[in-house]
């Protein structure tokens, strides 16, 4: 099976790349953040987040509220989701 590239025929970097850098910073990165990056609706990454992410790339994608009440999302240190 040939593995997808993360970068398009021009070589700039696909959607999908730009969340996955963005969620892998330390403190992550919230719904707002993603949707400026790739100028998707607010439901689209959500769904590429439960549906790519954590369903088919086996990522442990960590969500919470800080202190300011914003909900952030990140890749645990982990990588992998646990096996089911």
């Amino acid at each position: 099976m040939r593995k997808k590239s993360t970068s398009t025929a021009k070589g700039s970097p696909t959607k999908g790349s730009l969340i996955l850098k963005k969620l892998q910073s330390k403190n992550g990165a919230t719904l707002a953040d993603l949707v400026a990056a790739t100028g998707w609706q607010a439901h689209s990454v959500r769904g590429f987040l439960s549906g790519t992410a954590k369903k088919r790339m086996k990522l442990n994608i960590l969500s919470a509220v800080g202190s300011d009440g914003v909900r952030r999302y990140r890749i645990s240190k982990a990588d992998k989701a646990g096996s089911r």
